[in-house]
């Protein structure tokens, strides 16, 4: 008596000459009340002391599952077909999230659905944009068939995370980037579209930014869009500039010759636009070239290869209406200078821990550039994450680490990169060392964290260790020695944020009342306090 036709059944049943009391009887007899019963299941499960939402939930989620798994396509085309125009339960379905929910799985389940290809994709999708629902769709790949849909997505998405700041940045690009990168024509159309928004003074720089991770994203995805790429550049009004720039980016490697024809246009008297080759996949390419240790570079071109990324680093253009008027090239030679120093003490294959402890005065001045600092970083990364490196060394504090801390001092933009080595060494096992040695390797690494923490990148390094102490999975004396060396360099006033990410790991009963204090001052103590008496409305 629920099945959608029974009035029409009925309808030809009784103009066939059958009686009443027959679908009185059979509709009776066949009854099997599953709705019903749940329902009664429901009322029983509430009357035991679950939530109604929770089991709201619960019948909603097995009945989508149920939705999933039984699901026919040819089915759904006839209903499609039957009715001749958008179902009308459609918009109710789609007011709640758990529909909406199951109309994206199956349209990612079932593509040649007709039904679901024009009810969803050309229904659904309109009313989800209007309704203001595009966040929930970036995911799905009908949304990027429809020109319309996917603007209004894309649009809505680039705005959730310029708003968001550096945090939202991470949090939301995965999902965008796999949603530009679904195919060729939504990659181009929203680079397209990312370029003229780029060339925005207000807020230009963070949307070029967005762009850039997204080619990388691409990239990692094993895509080329090196072509894509330069078009949407000023690449193309410099052919050869763009053939020999297109050659490097989609073999991935640098190459002399190619090198040779940039080196030529870039110390010509009127060199192409510096933009050029601000290409990110680009500058990484002369990472690997100039401070990946082993790398082998041809002696005779090296200095057209540094002269390169020095240009690209440090050459200040000022533009009018499309024309330079001028241009900066004050700091190119000390940069390049920089740069030469950096590389010949990096790649040196002769020069070990204590030959390059004699030079550290000369990598301190030569960080100072971005640039080297950023290569530096590159190089340290490649030579700790040797399987041997660490069961080499003797000192406490490994030169390699120490430089990272002068990097975190100089460069704030840095700061996320150094977090991620130091992570990255941090869960890294060491097999090859005792169990003394990796305790005391990971302290050595914790103090690089609580370094980075002194240079204003606090958030991360603590919502880290809160996630070490969450999961289980750290030796708790690392996490007392964290606290205790944190408590030795902090000072009030604090800001909510930071004292709801630490007071609970100092509120552990692991952490709090095994810290031993010398005297009376009893650090942990006194920050409990402190908070207990400024925060009042923490719990």
């Amino acid at each position: 008596i629920m099945e959608p036709s029974i009035f029409n059944t009925l309808k030809r049943y009784f103009q066939a000459g059958g009686s009443p009391e027959n679908v009185i009887q059979l509709l009776s007899e066949n009854y099997t009340a599953v709705a019903q019963t749940v329902n009664l299941l429901a009322e029983w499960l509430i009357q035991t002391g679950v939530e109604p939402v929770q089991v709201q939930e619960t019948v909603e989620n097995h009945l989508k599952s149920l939705l999933i798994k039984h699901f026919d396509p040819r089915k759904a085309d006839s209903i499609f077909t039957e009715e001749g125009e958008t179902p009308a339960w459609l918009e109710q379905m789609i007011a709640h999230t758990t529909w909406r929910d199951l109309f994206y799985k199956l349209a990612e389940a079932h593509p040649d659905c007709l039904m679901l290809n024009f009810t969803v994709k050309v229904s659904v999708f309109y009313l989800i944009s209007d309704a203001g629902y595009q966040g929930e769709i970036t995911s799905v790949s009908t949304a990027c068939q429809q020109l319309e849909v996917f603007s209004r997505v894309l649009r809505t998405s680039l705005a959730t995370i310029l708003d968001g700041g550096e945090e939202n940045l991470e949090k939301n690009l995965p999902e965008f980037a796999k949603m530009v990168c679904h195919g060729e024509h939504t990659y181009l159309f929203a680079q397209s579209m990312m370029s003229i928004l780029a060339q925005e003074e207000q807020g230009g720089s963070a949307v070029r930014r967005i762009a850039q991770e997204v080619q990388r994203y691409a990239h990692e995805k094993g895509h080329d869009a090196s072509q894509i790429t330069l078009a949407l550049g000023t690449a193309a009004s410099y052919p050869r500039a763009c053939q020999a720039l297109g050659a490097m980016l989609s073999k991935g490697a640098l190459n002399p010759a190619d090198i040779t024809v940039l080196f030529k246009m870039f110390t010509s008297m009127d060199p192409p636009p510096v933009e050029l080759i601000r290409v990110p996949a680009f500058l990484d390419l002369f990472m690997q070239s100039l401070f990946k240790p082993g790398a082998k570079i041809n002696q005779d071109h090296k200095h057209k290869y540094i002269h390169i990324l020095a240009y690209a680093a440090s050459v200040v253009e000022m533009w009018k209406k499309n024309k330079r008027v001028s241009i900066n090239k004050d700091e190119l030679k000390s940069t390049s200078k920089a740069i030469e120093t950096v590389h010949n003490l990096c790649c040196n294959e002769n020069k070990g821990a204590s030959e390059l402890v004699a030079e550290l005065s000369t990598l301190y001045q030569c960080i100072r550039f971005p640039v080297v600092a950023m290569g530096v970083l590159k190089w340290v990364d490649w030579t700790v994450s040797e399987p041997r490196y660490f069961q080499l060394q003797t000192d406490h504090t490994p030169v390699h680490l120490a430089l990272l801390d002068e990097i975190s001092t100089c460069h704030q933009l840095l700061h996320p990169q150094v977090l991620q080595l130091l992570v990255k060494l941090f869960e890294t096992e060491h097999s090859q060392l005792d169990v003394m040695e990796q305790l005391e390797l990971k302290k050595t690494l914790l103090d690089r964290m609580v370094h980075l923490l002194s240079r204003g990148y606090v958030l991360p390094v603590v919502s880290y260790i809160r996630k070490c102490l969450e999961k289980l999975d750290t030796d708790i004396s690392l996490i007392r020695y964290f606290v205790t060396e944190v408590l030795d360099v902090i000072a009030p006033p604090y800001t909510s944020d930071f004292v709801h990410l630490f007071l609970p790991i100092l509120e552990n009963e692991s952490i709090a009342g095994t810290i031993k204090t010398e005297g009376e001052h009893d650090p942990v103590t006194e920050f409990i306090a402190h908070c207990k008496s400024n925060f009042i409305m923490m719990n």
